[in-house]
Formats: C-alpha cells, structure tokens, sequence
C-alpha cells in the first residue's frame, strides 16, 4: 500500500491550508428564523466558515492537526500553529456553540458534521503542546449528547452514500467515544448490532451517481468497530460472502465531470472503500484480507491523483485520502 510521505503530507497540507480559510463560495446548513438570521458564513460560523461548508472545513482542520502531528518539522506545521492560534479563540468556539443551540439548529450538520467535530477534538487531544482540545472539548460535549438522543429515536440505519449515512459518523464517534466517553461508545456498540447484526448476503446497487460513501463498507467498517475480531469475521462473511458483491460489482467508480461537486464525490468514495477495505482486512484470515487490500489499493490510486485540481473536490478529498494512509 502507499505510504503517506513527507512530500504528500506537505502537498496535503498546503491543500488544507488554502482553503479552510476560504469563505467563498460556501453551501450553508442553515435554518433562518427571520431576516436577522441572513449573515454570511464568517458571522454565522467565525471558526469553521471556509472550506465551502462547515463540515468540510471541520475535517479540513482534522487533517491539518493530524499533519502537524505526524510531520512537525514540515514548514507548513508553523504555518497550521499560527492560523490555529488565531482561529480557535474561547470568543469564537463560543459563538460556534452558541449557533449549535439554536432551536432551529436541532438538525444541523447531523450526523456527518458531528462525527467530523468529535474526530476534530479526538486528534487535537493527542496535540500535548496546544491548548486547542481543551477549547474544543465544550462543543465536542455538544454534538457527543446530540449522537446520544440521536439514537434512541433512530429507529433504522440511513444507509444512503451521502452525508446522512449513519454508519459512517458513528464510526468516527465511536472512536471518540472510546477515549471521552465510555457509556457513549457502548451505546453505539449496541445500536450498530441491532442495525446491522443481522443482515446477510448483501447485494445492494453501488455506487449512486453522487456517492461518496458505500453503504455496504460503510456498515462493515462500523460492525468492525462494534465486534470482537472474531465475531466480525463470520458476521462479515454472512454480509459480504466470497463470490458476491466484494467480488463481481467492486471495482472503482468512474468520474465523468470534476468540476461538478455531486459527481466528485465519486474520487470519494473511492478513497472511503479503500479506508473501510485496509481497516477490515485486519480482522480476517489472511487469503481474504489480501483480496481487500488489493481492492483498496485499487481505489486509492484511482483517486489520489485528483486530490488537487478542482475546487468541488479540492476543499475535502484530502482528508479522505489521509484516512486511508493512516490506516497503513
């Protein structure tokens, strides 16, 4: 498998740079309630108001931590210390917590947003140096209790290939949950079982025309999180049995149109199933875990080249491709 290296960490960085300070053109989440509610993106979100949306500029600002920690000699780290410094003040995350309760935003950025955020805060604890989780830790409170009554009214899985994939924004959550907040992570465990547990022989339609996520990988690689490695090797193999779907409809999807955003997503869901795939793989026998990390090399030379080029794809596709190397 590729490896993250120096010079694409940088590339990735200067990426990430460039645009989660970027206000426009920005797609709000936003709900107004009269006309003193049309304000543009910076008044409304003073920290996460770049990146063409606030979830995009929140894992823009993951992977900018999550380069400065692997690379902290790189020139861009003293670049991502200083923009952070100025960007995550107490008067900013205030007013970013203040927006989240607002009636009106009961719904915002769920769950895709909140998965990112709690991720966000995950990385910026392993950062010993910085201030920022601790500046961070009121909103990541917020969203883990709104992924708390999330679930006990969400009584079936979305399992579409979009930012309302269930699947996936717990997977990040869980895995903040693991180290925040046990009860939580249990909760999930729990949730994603009673979902997913059962169900065999998948043979869905994939990809969607505007997916960036799989709903079958999405959902394994959740129940890999939720099992024992034993117990999610036969529940992967009930799922996605050999001789089915893994291996007569996987292959990486074609992107006809970069420039427009819904079809990009397709260079996403090419790096998605390659993280999915490289995680899976190591909780089965050796043939088949082979057979997944091929696949997953497959898709994330399909995409990688097209990290950069187009602003659609540009303002995300480098987090995505930082979740497949950092699971090498």
């Amino acid at each position: 498998m590729t490896q993250l290296s120096p010079e694409v960490a940088a590339r990735f960085a200067r990426i990430a740079l460039g645009h989660v300070t970027r206000e426009y053109p920005h797609k709000l989440d936003h709900v107004m309630d009269d006309d003193g509610d049309v304000l543009p993106p910076r008044a409304l979100h003073p920290v996460f108001f770049g990146s063409f949306d606030w979830h995009s500029c929140v894992h823009g600002w993951w992977t900018l931590l999550t380069l400065r920690r692997l690379f902290p000699t790189m020139e861009e780290a003293k670049a991502i210390d200083a923009l952070a410094h100025t960007t995550f003040t107490a008067e900013k995350l205030g007013r970013e917590l203040a927006y989240l309760k607002r009636p009106s935003a009961r719904g915002f950025e769920r769950p895709y947003g909140w998965g990112w955020l709690l991720y966000l805060h995950l990385e910026a604890t392993r950062h010993a140096d910085s201030p920022l989780a601790a500046a961070l830790d009121p909103l990541a409170r917020a969203f883990a209790r709104r992924f708390g009554d999330y679930l006990d009214k969400l009584t079936y899985p979305i399992t579409v290939g979009t930012h309302f994939n269930t699947a996936f924004a717990l997977t990040l959550a869980h895995e903040w949950a693991t180290v925040h907040e046990a009860p939580l992570a249990a909760r999930i465990e729990s949730w994603a079982q009673d979902a997913f547990g059962a169900r065999t022989d998948y043979r869905g339609w994939e990809p969607g025309g505007d997916e960036f996520l799989s709903p079958a990988l999405s959902a394994a690689r959740l129940m890999h999180a939720a099992l024992p490695a034993e117990r999610f090797a036969r529940w992967f193999d009930a799922f996605l049995p050999e001789g089915g779907w893994l291996d007569t409809a996987l292959t990486p999807a074609f992107v006809s149109d970069r420039s427009d955003g819904k079809i990009a997503h397709l260079d996403g869901l090419n790096l998605s199933r390659a993280w999915c795939l490289r995680a899976v793989a190591r909780s089965l026998p050796q043939a088949r875990a082979a057979q997944l990390e091929n696949l997953a090399q497959t898709h994330l030379a399909a995409a990688l080249d097209h990290v950069a080029g187009d602003y659609m794809g540009e303002h995300w596709l480098a987090s995505f491709a930082l979740l497949v190397f950092l699971e090498g």
